[in-house]
């Protein structure tokens, strides 16, 4: 109950009605249920679809994008954001492109990286609405979450002393790499193979911009995972 908490808290705003001080292990297994939170956002987006139906596909798409960014307070599109300025001022240093990305200040990179991805996530949803079937509404932010998994479990953490480095430390390999799996086999029963590549694909291009450059993961880049998985599967169901 309490790791389920501690994931609700940490990746959205929904509050949680009671407060509590965690245990190491209870960190560690709040890293399962990231992929649940997943599913709830999706699940809220889709119902959100099914009450606006009727609104014209433009607005209806700005109306669930706004609110998939709210439930995260943008959380994943700040990650996003400090590895687009990162990349760009880092010019191939390592501590150079650590140190950009944990300066809270929004460059230009991060702004057209910010207004293309949210550009192309609307431009997706629409074609989604338009075609009416809802699923990979809630798929999307469930492969974002457990793509986050994933990497946790394959990549080292390179900040120390970091509160990624207390999860990752505390985090059940075995159970994450099932569930991992699990999930892979769900979506690929409900979206077919082709999402679930492109999934695959983005991941495994971040994890290796990531391991290149600063030979493990952050926060931000966990972030950035995220938006970039979501995106990738919204549009590759819209395109097909």
């Amino acid at each position: 109950m309490y790791s389920f908490a501690l994931a609700l808290q940490f990746l959205t705003r929904i509050p949680v009605p009671f407060s509590f001080i965690a245990s190491d292990r209870q960190l560690g297994l709040s890293v399962l249920y990231y992929p649940l939170i997943g599913l709830l956002i999706g699940a809220i987006v889709t119902l959100l679809a099914v009450l606006t139906e009727g609104a014209g596909e433009g607005l209806q798409a700005a109306l669930l994008l706004t609110v998939w960014v709210m439930l995260t307070g943008g959380l994943h599109l700040d990650g996003l954001a400090d590895c687009a300025d990162a990349w760009a001022g880092g010019l191939g240093d390592r501590q150079r492109t650590l140190e950009i990305m944990k300066d809270p200040a929004a460059g230009p990179m991060a702004v057209i990286m910010l207004v293309l991805l949210l550009l192309l996530k609307w431009t997706a949803l629409v074609e989604i609405l338009v075609d009416g079937d809802l699923t990979v509404l809630w798929c999307a932010p469930l492969l974002g979450r457990a793509a986050l998994l994933q990497l946790m479990l394959s990549a080292p953490y390179v900040r120390k002393q970091g509160l990624a480095e207390t999860l990752i430390q505390n985090l059940p390999r075995l159970p994450g790499a099932v569930l991992v799996l699990i999930i892979v086999a769900l979506v690929f029963a409900v979206l077919g193979l082709i999402p679930l590549l492109a999934a695959a694909l983005m991941s495994l291009l971040v994890y290796a911009l990531a391991m290149q450059r600063l030979g493990g993961m952050t926060g931000d880049v966990y972030g950035a995972t995220v938006e970039l998985v979501e995106m990738a599967v919204l549009l590759t169901v819209a395109i097909a």
